[in-house]
């Protein structure tokens, strides 16, 4: 909130500004700390209030680069009532220059604004109130901003175009026939005005109405360009019928143009209706997974089954499934058993066995079997959610390449109406007798084939198709920058554990030295108990049977090496041998061998030891996913390299790369080396896919250029990571670039098409063919062709639905 000029913005940490930076800022006259509620208090000098909103993006700006932070809202909401690309352009704009807020993007494509603000400052009623003022709206209450009241939105006003729609074409069949044929039939210009008006002004209203918003804020979109054209065709033919001896004096025809006025508002209300109906098609995909969960669900209460609203489940209620049922949340299964498709969430076609203990997921459909599960997530918290949220999240967010297309929309507008006036006056100078009438067509003929819409749904919807499609192969992209950048990958880094192998690692032996005891068992089994590693629920499977969990156990993880933990005031180690052997602990000769043993049959070793020598060794293997080879055959097919880097020991990370063929690999790699190595690849020239699926892999994940995770990984993988691989399938990471090749392409084919039509559009409109052939382009068949445009650009996104990855 600013008060006499003044800005508190709340500090997120304990990093203070550099206040000294800020006050440099041009506008800033003053720049105070409050230590008591960490906020910094600007003060702006009057003549600058008017570019407050730059300056504290500048001040946000100047205390990020100095290291700190600010607390600020990310939202993602509807903004309504935009016709075009410029439209999407002007209310980023809006947006921007309302103070407090820090970074504004609208996309055209899905109708959505991400905005990040300052909440101290600035309100989403605020932003709302700003978009109001210029004729545009935005949903900010949770339930009209939510997904089902947007499409019903959406809905009601496609119901309202194809109304007017069908009346204006109704009306402008007989204003046509009239208009050609028929032309010198007593009163033809009154029936024509009679015809045209309604077409004008009720049924292309919304034209003229967008078109007075803009002009009263000195703006211009595709409503000012339609209003501009049909108005002066309308008013010249109206001055025409009234006047005609005017023209006639001069030796002149006083021709009317109503029909033609008519029919470029039909035309264009066509277009808008077969452009709403072929955009509401990319959001197939968020419908669907909308659609994937049953309304209503059987839990029990006081041990009676009883139907109850899905809004009303909560954590660790007993749910009941039937065969045939959709599983309504998150749970494990309780009793029974049976097999789920879910195909929906994975992209895999094969039934899924559940057991008691196994993992279910909302969206899911169970067979022929029935089962209790307990619910562990709910709501907005169920995988569901969290995937259909990433999509609309992704769909609304803009690839790199849409920057300079936004900034060429900004202006289009405008420079527009600049060449429609300059071929009216180069028609007036030098088009002779009939230069005035020409240049009075050509200039509303460039007015209408004119269409930043074309240009500015070549992008995003192509984003928004691609995006839907890729969740529903069960790959979740999280933005549009990374599913462009992925078709450059030319090198894919593997991690081991969950990622090539199944991730469900299995004891293979045991071993303990002549001076172990029992208890040196128990402890293994207790510290392994608390640690959450794949290794440790091997170990203590292996254990549970045949040891104790031991009390007041302390344990501390050591990251990518072991684990370490405190019994009756020793330390122990458990870990590979390499941790051990850096601890400078002995390894009885016994033990040694059975290391070798595991370590030659490419297993897995950990070690338990004290301070002074090792007592056992566990040997683990962890079986290659049946799907590992042929990905990985695939990736090198496309010519894509492929490497190995693993925390596992360089012998299991040589005998695994050996059986796939691949010549690249590091063993015994700790994580923030893992993340180097990504960066050394780099460095190369390379554009690196790290593909991991645990919390050791976030540091890599976070540097390759293309961060894909595994669905079964830790939440952190997945939260660093921008694409997620539900089903643990390497398959998917080919499919995942080719799906990036097909969308990269098809964004190209837009932007050709929607910028060849309004390069070559445009003259032809102007007239440019006229002293060569004699050709001036109609205007109505401009308002035909302008209509097409974006139809066939959208039209040519959705194709990538059906494209085969």
């Amino acid at each position: 909130m600013a008060i006499n000029n003044k800005y508190n913005i709340e500090l997120k940490g304990k990093v203070l500004p550099n206040e000294g930076i800020i006050e440099k800022i041009k506008g800033v006259s003053s720049v105070k700390y409050n230590k008591s509620d960490n906020t910094i208090a600007v003060t702006i000098d009057e003549k600058y209030e008017v570019d407050a909103a730059e300056i504290l993006q500048d001040v946000v700006s100047g205390i990020r680069s100095s290291g700190g932070d600010v607390v600020t809202e990310k939202i993602t909401q509807p903004v309504l009532n935009m016709t075009c690309a410029a439209c999407a352009s002007s209310t980023q704009n809006i947006l921007s220059y309302v103070p407090g807020v820090i970074t504004a993007s609208v996309n055209y494509g899905n109708g959505k604004g991400n905005i990040e603000f300052l909440p101290a400052i600035v309100a989403p009623a605020d932003m709302r109130s700003s978009l109001q003022e210029i004729g545009y709206d935005m949903l900010i209450d949770e339930e009209e901003s939510s997904f089902e009241n947007v499409e019903h939105i959406k809905e009601e006003n496609y119901k309202k175009l194809r109304r007017h729609t069908i009346l204006a074409i109704v009306l402008a069949i007989p204003l046509v026939v009239v208009g050609m044929f028929f032309m010198d039939m007593p009163y033809a210009n009154e029936i024509m005005l009679l015809l045209s008006t309604p077409i004008l002004f009720i049924f292309g209203k919304r034209f003229f109405v967008g078109a007075w918003k803009q002009a009263k804020h000195g703006t211009a979109n595709m409503d000012t360009l339609v209003a501009l054209s049909t108005g002066i065709a309308y008013l010249f033919s109206l001055f025409n019928m009234i006047y005609p001896e005017y023209w006639k004096k001069r030796g002149l025809e006083a021709h009317v143009y109503f029909e033609a006025a008519g029919v470029i508002i039909a035309f264009i209300l066509l277009g808008k209706l077969m452009e709403a109906r072929a955009t509401g098609s990319t959001s197939d995909a968020i419908k669907k997974l909308m659609g994937l969960q049953p309304s209503s669900v059987v839990v029990f209460r006081n041990g009676e089954p009883v139907e109850i609203a899905i809004a009303d489940v909560v954590i660790d209620d007993i749910v009941l499934v039937k065969p045939g049922e959709k599983i309504a949340v998150d749970g494990e299964v309780l009793e029974g058993s049976s097999f789920v498709d879910e195909s929906m969430i994975s992209g895999e076609p094969i039934h899924v066995e559940k057991k008691p203990g196994e993992k279910v997921y909302a969206g899911t459909i169970n067979q022929k079997g029935s089962f209790r599960f307990k619910a562990k997530k709910v709501g907005k918290d169920t995988l569901l959610a969290q995937i259909i949220k990433t999509v609309d999240e992704a769909q609304g967010s803009k690839a790199p390449v849409q920057g300079l297309v936004d900034k060429i929309a900004g202006i289009f507008v405008p420079v527009v109406i600049g060449i429609a006036l300059l071929s009216f006056v180069i028609w007036l100078i030098f088009g002779g007798e009939t230069g005035f009438v020409y240049g009075l067509m050509a200039m509303v003929t460039v007015l209408v084939i004119a269409c930043p819409c074309a240009l500015g749904l070549a992008t995003p919807t192509a984003i928004m198709v691609a995006i839907g499609k890729g969740a529903e192969e069960g790959i979740l992209i999280k933005d549009a920058e990374s599913l462009e950048m992925a078709k450059e990958i030319n090198v894919v880094v593997l991690d081991k554990t969950g990622t090539i192998t199944e991730g469900k690692p299995q004891v293979t032996s045991v071993t303990w030295s002549k001076k172990s005891l029992p208890i040196h068992r128990d402890i293994l089994y207790s510290i392994e108990h608390q640690s959450e590693h794949p290794l440790a629920d091997a170990i203590t499977n292996e254990l549970r049977e045949s040891s104790t969990l031991l009390e007041n156990v302390s344990v501390e993880q050591v990251s990518g090496k072991g684990i370490e933990g405190i019994y009756n005031n020793i330390t122990y180690y458990i870990g590979n041998e390499q941790y051990i052997t850096s601890k400078n602990i002995t390894i009885p000769a016994e033990l040694q061998d059975k290391i070798n043993e595991e370590l030659n049959a490419a297993h897995t070793i950990s070690i338990i030891a004290d301070d002074n020598e090792a007592y056992g060794v566990v040997g683990i293997t962890d079986k290659l996913k049946s799907t590992s080879k042929e990905a990985i055959s695939t990736l090198k097919k496309m010519g894509i390299e492929v490497a190995i880097y693993t925390g596992d020991n360089e012998k299991v990370a040589a005998a695994l790369a050996g059986e796939l063929g691949i010549t690249n690999f590091k063993g015994g790699v700790l994580p923030e080396e893992k993340a180097n190595l990504v960066k050394e690849l780099q460095q190369q020239g390379k554009k690196v896919a790290m593909v991991g699926d645990g919390i050791n892999d976030s540091g890599a994940l976070a540097q390759a250029d293309v961060s894909i995770a595994m669905g079964a990984g830790s939440d952190i993988a997945m939260d660093v990571a921008k694409m997620t691989i539900i089903s643990s399938d390497l398959n998917k990471i080919p499919k995942a670039i080719h799906l990036s090749q097909a969308t990269v392409r098809t964004i190209r084919q837009n932007l050709f098409w929607a910028f060849i039509y309004n390069v070559i559009g445009i003259p032809i409109a102007a007239g440019v063919l006229y002293p060569f052939t004699g050709f001036m382009l109609n205007p109505m068949i401009a308002g035909a062709a302008m209509a097409l445009s974006s139809v066939s650009v959208v039209t040519n996104s959705l194709r990538l639905k059906t494209k085969k990855i």
